[in-house]
């Protein structure tokens, strides 16, 4: 069967200075293992669209663009390939966070079972880890949060994969006057001169 044949999987690639969107020809079904499986170091999408971050960033399209795997970031499927139920693992899911600059990804990361997190998070294989329920952004390069249904990253330019839960900053905080603090109230702080 020749490439041309094969069925095309709509992928979105982050870089460090671009967004690509296009097609690779797989017979694969799941983002993660169109990049896990690949033989060579690169992809080859169809039809593709590059736009660059930033105000100045100019959109390029090229029938074909060839792209390095070390240099994506992360990796979106347009559409959700299903596993087959006979081939899957069961696991766990754990919220993380996940640093990869300029862009933090915050979901569920799928581990081995039986397993203390810290052992889990050692057992993850594969040069791209997925994320479910993923929302991705960048403060820096001015990226909104997005919500995706799976985004792969790419395990080798991740700095920080760690547990993560929301914290309300505001929490134990009480509204008013307690009769403390800068309010006029007694700072254990000062000392007895009347200086900080």
């Amino acid at each position: 069967m020749f490439a041309d044949d094969e069925p095309k999987v709509a992928l979105t690639l982050h870089t460090d200075a671009y967004v690509i969107r296009g097609q690779v020809a797989s017979r694969q079904r799941r983002v993660t293992d169109i990049l896990n499986d690949s033989d060579r170091d690169f992809l080859v999408l169809t039809d593709a669209v590059l736009d660059e971050y930033g105000a100045h960033g100019g959109t390029t399209k090229a029938d074909f663009a060839q792209v390095n795997l070390a240099s994506i970031l992360f990796a979106i499927a347009e559409a959700a390939g299903e596993s087959y139920a006979e081939l899957r693992t069961p696991k766990v899911q754990e919220e993380a966070l996940v640093s990869i600059p300029p862009f933090k990804i915050i979901g569920q990361i799928h581990l081995m079972p039986n397993s203390n997190l810290r052992d889990a998070l050692g057992q993850l294989t594969g040069r791209f880890v997925p994320v479910t329920e993923a929302t991705y952004w960048s403060d820096s390069l001015g990226e909104a949060r997005t919500s995706s249904p799976l985004v792969a990253f790419n395990r080798s330019r991740a700095q920080i994969l760690a547990p993560h839960r929301a914290v309300d900053p505001w929490e134990g905080i009480q509204g008013g006057a307690t009769g403390g603090g800068a309010a006029g109230g007694s700072d254990a702080r000062r000392d007895p001169g009347g200086g900080w």
